[in-house]
C-alpha cells in the first residue's frame, strides 16, 4: 500500500514520485556532502506534505519572514544530517 501524505483539495503524491533517499543510499564521502543530502532530504519530505508546487511558492514568503519556522527548518536538516552522520560513522577512517 502507498503512502499518501496529502492535504485536501491537492494533488496526491504518493512515495513512488518522490525518492524521499537519493540514489537509496545514505552514505557520501565527506561531510559537506552529507550536509547537502541532509537538506536535500528535508526539502524533499516538504514536496511529499505538501506536493503543489504553486502553494509551495506562495508559502515561502510566510516561514521566510518567521523565525520560528526557520529554525524549524533548520531543526529538520540537523535531524536528517545526524541521521547521515551516523550511516557514515562520523566519517571516521
Amino acid at each position: 500500500m502507498d503512502h499518501v501524505i496529502a492535504p485536501t483539495n491537492s494533488p496526491v503524491v504518493t512515495s513512488h514520485e518522490v525518492t524521499l533517499v537519493p540514489n537509496n543510499s545514505l552514505l557520501t564521502e565527506t561531510p559537506e556532502e552529507g550536509r547537502q543530502l541532509a537538506v536535500k532530504m528535508a526539502r524533499l519530505i516538504i514536496k511529499l506534505t505538501q506536493p503543489d508546487e504553486e502553494k509551495r511558492k506562495q508559502l515561502r514568503d510566510v516561514y521566510g519572514n518567521d523565525a520560528m519556522m526557520l529554525i524549524a527548518v533548520g531543526q529538520a536538516v540537523a535531524t536528517e544530517f545526524a541521521t547521515i552522520a551516523a550511516a557514515n560513522n562520523y566519517w571516521r577512517k
